[in-house]
């Protein structure tokens, strides 16, 4: 049995350094052989630099998946170029980057391929090409190479979530909702095969909005005025799940939600 741990959205500085800090002993402890973390709000909040990427690597994460943040920072073209971090599929073939990878990770003397997709969502939400025909399009050749596949669905309407869940079932081991920095309580195994989450959370300050100052949020909500905002500092809480994989089949046997404070 193949155990994933997936982060939910990092954000900002106080999230990384969590992670180099509480990550490594978490991985020991809870046994975890692969681990993914969406990484779009990794850096000041918005995007991802070489540095942040790095940090986030080093803390133990295999793969890092991005989000409608992706090209905030111009930096991030190289983090594409260079590293073991995708953007949304379907950004479409002339965006940099890549919105598949597959990893080799070598387990107990044996060599286990890992893949991992980065969908995003159009409802509320830039215009992308259909998330739904896009991973259609791959999914056949994808299946040929790795039977463990674990889709990151970056979207802002559950309905859409839950609707490529469903049109994913049986096909992949996981598709695992991202965007919304908070926790739903739905996760479940469908058909008998696929796990699915709308929502995994975040990793980022718990006293804050979405990982933002409250304070400035707040006065965005009252005033109706355009405020910076900034990322809170504070205690840190990681939200995230643990999917159990059958290695063989690719079948999820369980999916756990999982949280570690500061």
């Amino acid at each position: 049995m193949l155990r994933i741990l997936f982060i939910g959205d990092i954000v900002g500085k106080p999230a990384r350094v969590f992670l180099k800090e509480r990550l490594p002993d978490f991985l020991k402890q809870e046994r975890i052989d692969f681990t993914i973390a969406n990484a779009e709000n990794a850096a000041g909040g918005s995007s991802l630099t070489e540095k942040t990427a790095r940090e986030i690597f080093l803390a133990g994460v295999d793969i890092i998946t991005l989000g409608d943040h992706t090209f905030k920072k111009t930096d991030v073209r190289n983090v594409l170029a260079s590293m073991d971090a995708i953007r949304p599929l379907n950004y479409g073939p002339f965006a940099p980057g890549r919105g598949i990878i597959t990893k080799v990770k070598i387990l107990a003397g044996r060599e286990v391929k890992i893949s991992a997709v980065n969908l995003q969502g159009r409802i509320f939400m830039q215009p992308l090409d259909n998330p739904f025909s896009a991973v259609k399009n791959i999914l056949e050749d994808l299946r040929r190479q790795s039977k463990i596949i674990i889709v990151d669905f970056h979207a802002e309407a559950t309905s859409e979530k839950a609707a490529m869940g469903f049109f994913l079932a049986g096909k992949v081991s996981a598709v695992l909702g991202t965007h919304t920095h908070i926790p739903t309580a739905d996760e479940k195994i469908l058909e008998g095969y696929t796990a699915y989450i709308t929502d995994v959370g975040m990793t980022g300050v718990e006293d804050s909005v979405l990982g933002r100052r409250k304070e400035e949020v707040l006065e965005k909500f009252t005033t109706n005025v355009p405020v910076r905002l900034n990322v809170a500092e504070g205690n840190v809480i990681m939200q995230a799940v643990v999917v159990n994989i059958d290695e063989s089949s690719g079948r999820a046997e369980s999916i756990k939600r999982v949280s570690l404070k500061g």
